[in-house]
């Protein structure tokens, strides 16, 4: 047995043809659109969480973090130099003896900054409320840092 064919569509009766909605601005013969789902529509980019206030404090513990590395780079090679001492990192110690200490110290800070900058846009609570942990800290040993340094040298 052969299945049925399938039944040619009707043409549209005048009785069921949307009439003239002068009020709404509807047209003649054409259904009225409707959305394809009542779901609302997810935004293309995430939500921020960041106030302009906390960007403004994010700003100032970016320059304080990496101002005080430069002071660590500073009295570090002032210390190096004058032969009161030596770079206690290992990372830092084959720089310690030129200019390019001051550009090694500013890769922690920057790290630290764009870590808080990430915490700062969580979706997590927690770390929305941390976000200035990292930077606080790295702007905080590296001033510890320079102090030690700038006392050692008479």
């Amino acid at each position: 047995m052969k299945p049925d064919a399938p039944t040619p569509k009707a043409a549209m009766a005048p009785a069921s043809r949307v009439d003239l909605d002068l009020a709404s601005g509807g047209e003649v013969g054409l259904p009225p659109i409707e959305p394809a789902s009542s779901t609302p529509v997810k935004p293309a980019t995430a939500e921020s969480y960041e106030t302009p206030q906390q960007r403004g404090f994010w700003y100032g513990l970016m320059v304080a973090s990496h101002g005080t590395a430069a002071f660590d780079a500073w009295t570090t090679r002032r210390a190096v130099s004058g032969g009161y001492g030596i770079e206690g990192d290992p990372l830092q110690r084959p720089f310690a003896h030129s200019g390019a200490i001051y550009a090694t110290t500013q890769v922690t800070p920057l790290i630290m900054d764009y870590l808080g900058h990430r915490m700062m846009r969580s979706s997590h609570p927690w770390m929305r409320k941390a976000w200035w942990v990292p930077q606080a800290a790295s702007a905080s040993v590296s001033l510890g840092a320079g102090i030690h340094n700038y006392y050692v040298v008479p």
